[in-house]
């Protein structure tokens, strides 16, 4: 792991994106040498979401013990009752009222989601990162179109779990919202916006790598937010994850221009795999649009 880590920080040292600009190379060698640490994290994530995390990871949980973590922190405890009366997730109609319920509807998966949503959307009231808060709140809706989209993409069109291609949609900005967080000590950085850019075009996915590997998230998960911008990977098994969160990217950066989506999904392997072209998709969005709103209001977006 730690020559692995070494190895990136060279790279990100050498990088030519970076060449010529001392305060974008200032910027990278910071991020370097916080990857060869191997202790990668968020700034200003709320610590609701590692104890829920290592809550969820226990194998001897027991409902009592995730209900005592997940109480500790009102307004997460009000989120999951509202994520379990939501439209999306109340199949049967009947609200609930204790948090105990709650948890037991959602599962221990999508409880996991809701702790990570919330902590996202809390981010933008952070002290340590104000005068972000237009950029993190953009990040956020995306995540949380992505994975809405994922959601329905994975029901409707693979084999995927859905809650995981939930949390994966979820997670697909994490490298970025990384770099975000650790570029408010760099405000000179923002005055270039292609030098920004480069950053997060060219280590994004390698950052989200190495966060997701620390929070000992499943393989699966780590693979598809590293992989997903490979539009034009060929995988010829059946469609995995990797190809649901490809797809749901794609569709939502262009849900703002339909007449340049066909276009964007011919040579798509992962398109093909699916079985989606144009009318595909015009039917998908028909038929999903209140589904999709609905679990994005679930994840508080």
């Amino acid at each position: 792991m730690a020559s692995t880590e070494q190895s990136k920080s060279r790279t990100m040292q050498e990088s030519p994106a970076e060449v010529g600009d001392p305060v974008a190379f200032g910027f990278v060698q910071a991020l370097a040498a916080e990857l060869s640490s191997g202790k990668v994290d968020l700034p200003s994530f709320p610590d609701i979401v590692p104890r829920v995390r290592q809550a969820l990871a226990d194998e001897g949980a027991t409902p009592q013990k995730i209900v005592r973590v997940v109480s500790s922190e009102p307004a997460l405890a009000a989120r999951l009752l509202q994520m379990a009366n939501s439209a999306a997730l109340n199949f049967s109609g009947k609200a609930v009222t204790d948090l105990r319920t709650a948890i037991a509807r959602l599962g221990f998966n999508l409880v996991r989601t809701a702790a990570i949503a919330f902590a996202m959307s809390q981010l933008k009231k952070a002290d340590a990162l104000k005068g972000l808060e237009k950029p993190l709140d953009v990040l956020w809706r995306r995540s949380a179109a992505v994975a809405a989209m994922s959601h329905v993409l994975a029901k409707r069109l693979s084999r995927i779990n859905p809650d995981t291609a939930l949390l994966a949609g979820l997670l697909h900005g994490i490298g970025e919202l990384y770099i975000l967080t650790r570029a408010k000590q760099h405000p000179q950085l923002f005055a270039d916006e292609s030098a920004y850019q480069a950053i997060v075009r060219d280590w994004h996915t390698s950052i989200a790598k190495a966060l997701l590997e620390n929070w000992d998230m499943a393989e699966e998960i780590v693979r598809a937010v590293s992989e997903f911008e490979s539009v034009e990977r060929d995988d010829r098994g059946p469609v995995d994850l990797t190809d649901v969160l490809s797809v749901a990217y794609l569709i939502v950066s262009y849900q703002d221009h339909p007449e340049e989506i066909e276009l964007n999904m011919q040579g798509v392997p992962a398109c093909r795999r699916m079985q989606l072209d144009r009318a595909a998709y015009e039917k998908l969005i028909a038929e999903s649009a209140d589904e999709i709103a609905a679990m994005r209001q679930a994840l508080g977006n």
